[in-house]
């Protein structure tokens, strides 16, 4: 039996396309991670690392900490249905001193407080799924300086 070369091309652009795939998961494993396309079957634990405050804008009595997460992506995502999504993703919960008052960090940018009063100040971070469940936490104090009088108001 003979194959025209028209009736034969759905079934070669099968086989290359398949050729590819497999070629591209190869290559992605073979460097020690998985291939973008296939979801992970068990992600390791999410990682929290918050750094000490930026010195300069402290001694201003503005609290920048910068941070690093492994394992999940910091955005603006929330519900059960972005459990599933892989690789993870969640958000930051923020907790002062601790206040009752907690607020959602939703992105890879530094967490910036204003307004502490002079003094020794905890801050509690967490990373939270898009359900709200904690995934890992850390604490870190911050002391805010005492900010030296100023000889003449400020005007416009």
């Amino acid at each position: 039996m003979k194959l025209s070369l028209i009736a034969a091309a759905p079934l070669w652009a099968g086989l290359v396309l398949a050729s590819a795939v497999a070629a591209a998961q190869t290559c992605a494993t073979e460097v020690g991670r998985p291939a973008a396309v296939i979801p992970l079957a068990s992600e390791p634990a999410a990682k929290l690392v918050v750094y000490q405050p930026l010195a300069d804008p402290l001694a201003r009595g503005v609290v920048i900490l910068q941070y690093r997460t492994e394992n999940v992506r910091i955005i603006p995502i929330f519900g059960d249905g972005a459990r599933g999504v892989s690789p993870r993703v969640g958000h930051l919960h923020v907790t002062v001193d601790d206040r009752p008052g907690t607020w959602a960090h939703t992105s890879e940018d530094p967490i910036i407080v204003v307004g502490l009063v002079p003094g020794v100040h905890k801050m509690l971070i967490e990373v939270a799924d898009p359900t709200h469940k904690i995934l890992t936490a850390e604490s870190i104090f911050v002391t805010v300086p005492e900010r030296p009088a100023v000889s003449q108001p400020h005007t416009h």
